[in-house]
């Protein structure tokens, strides 16, 4: 079906370029190496391999599959497969929203920390060299018009390279960005490597602790490593529909399917290569939140002498591109959808427009986590009861909506049309793996996305959040 002229990929390498981009992004740099150290290591890894192939190439199938089918974003989507499922195309065009707002900020911090390590290899006052990492970044998140200032230049680049359409712009940003990232991620992870007591970091992630699952219990082990999982590949986000819609009819979908889950474990594993060995190099142990990010790392950087301001501009630069790229796949599913409500009206689709509307209404929410100071020292407005707007958009898009959307996705597939995309993935090849992929949509997929959902809702909003006792309490 066409899409009624918003955009196309030029070839299958370029969508799997924007698709791996828009799923490589922050959670790959700083989440995943912290969580597979702190649940099990090697142990942790091989189970979310395991889960990589049973749900995230099955879900990741079905998510392009069906944008190619109906050549429309989420709702649309949704509601030609079945317009009881229709929510859950608006769960999906909810989802960048929020990941956006918070998303576009960090982007905004990392852009700081890139120019500041540029500072110092040119030897310019606006670098960071002289002062404590730590007071650095709270001086800097504190000053909400900096932020702010930061969180602009970024969302205002996203959205230009989003309005120059989908081959001229996120195809061609994607295919130069993503080998780009590959490449600094493998230079950081040598240095990291090589860094007296790094072997300490290599422990932390790849020997097998077998105690963790007494002390922490398989079952919320196998959470952790299927939300990671789960988040890491940009699921139920909306931008792989969205960018399924843009494929062109011969292409491999099998094939697509399995390259970027592929991809994006390899860039966890670099990513945790570059991270982990220096920060234990250092004698820090890694947190899970921003601090490892702006602050042990940095710490690590200004350690290494005249090279450090090189191996963090290298490295900040790399991380910039993985949120730019990851932020330019959560837009454009985002306006995808808008650009389909207008074409049902009659309207042209007027992407320009759409870009810009979106923009704004990023720039809003993007403003309420800059003026919260990202959480820092905890919010004082407690918005829904929760500690800042930073976790009411992250809690909300990634404990609860995203884990529902991948489930609702697996009843759609696995029960309510089977069958549906088989004949879409047989245009570009034999589908070999569709017994495989029938069994996991219909019984594994529901049955996971159930369990995580009850996990991240158990231990975030119940166990942490205030919201649920002030509405239910």
């Amino acid at each position: 079906m066409a899409n009624n002229g918003k955009g196309r990929f030029s070839s299958n390498t370029g969508f799997i370029m924007a698709a791996v981009g828009s799923a490589v992004s922050l959670g790959n740099i700083w989440a995943f190496p912290y969580k597979m150290g702190a649940n099990g290591g090697f142990a942790f890894l091989i189970i979310y391999i395991v889960m990589a192939i049973f749900i995230g190439y099955p879900l990741m199938l079905g998510e392009i599959s069906l944008g190619r089918k109906t050549g429309k974003a989420a709702i649309g989507a949704y509601n030609e497969a079945n317009p009881k499922f229709t929510v859950n195309g608006i769960i999906e065009t909810i989802v960048p929203f929020f990941l956006l707002c918070f998303f576009c900020v960090l982007g905004g911090i990392i852009l700081k920390y890139t120019t500041a390590n540029f500072c110092d290899i040119v030897h310019l006052k606006w670098g960071l060299r002289s002062t404590n990492s730590a007071s650095y970044y709270e001086a800097f998140v504190s000053n909400p018009k900096l932020t702010i200032i930061f969180m602009l230049i970024f969302i205002i680049a996203t959205a230009i390279i989003v309005l120059r359409g989908v081959q001229h712009g996120i195809e061609l940003f994607c295919s130069l960005a993503m080998p780009a990232v590959y490449i600094m991620l493998a230079i950081i992870a040598i240095r990291s490597c090589t860094l007296p007591g790094a072997i300490e970091g290599l422990k932390f992630m790849f020997k097998p602790d077998m105690s963790v699952f007494a002390n922490m219990g398989w079952l919320k082990v196998f959470a952790v490593a299927g939300s990671q999982m789960f988040f890491s590949l940009s699921l139920a986000s909306g931008a792989l529909i969205a960018y399924g819609s843009y494929m062109r009819k011969e292409d491999n979908l099998e094939r697509s399917a399995a390259w970027i889950p592929a991809f994006d474990t390899i860039a966890a594993l670099l990513a945790g290569l570059a991270v982990l060995p220096a920060i234990y190099a250092m004698d820090i142990r890694p947190s899970q939140g921003t601090g490892m990010l702006f602050v042990s790392l940095q710490t690590v950087f200004d350690s290494m002498g005249f090279m450090g301001p090189i191996f963090g501009f290298i490295f900040y630069l790399l991380v910039f591109l993985a949120a730019f790229s990851s932020c330019i796949g959560l837009m454009e599913g985002f306006i995808s959808t808008i650009m389909d409500r207008r074409i049902r009206m009659g309207k042209t689709v007027n992407r320009p427009f759409t870009v810009w509307i979106i923009t704004m209404l990023t720039i809003c929410g993007g403003i309420l986590v800059c003026v919260d100071k990202m959480g820092l020292n905890s919010s004082m407005w407690k918005p829904f009861g929760m500690d800042s707007w930073l976790q009411v958009f992250d809690l909300s898009a990634e404990g609860l909506l995203m884990p529902l959307g991948g489930l609702l996705m697996a009843i759609l597939l696995g029960w309510s049309r089977r069958g549906y995309l088989d004949d879409e993935i047989r245009i570009g090849s034999s589908y070999k793996s569709k017994w495989f992929v029938d069994i996991c949509w219909r019984y594994i997929a529901p049955v996971f996305m159930l369990f995580i959902l009850v996990y991240q809702f158990s231990s975030y909003f119940l166990s942490n959040m205030g919201w649920f006792q002030t509405l239910f309490g």
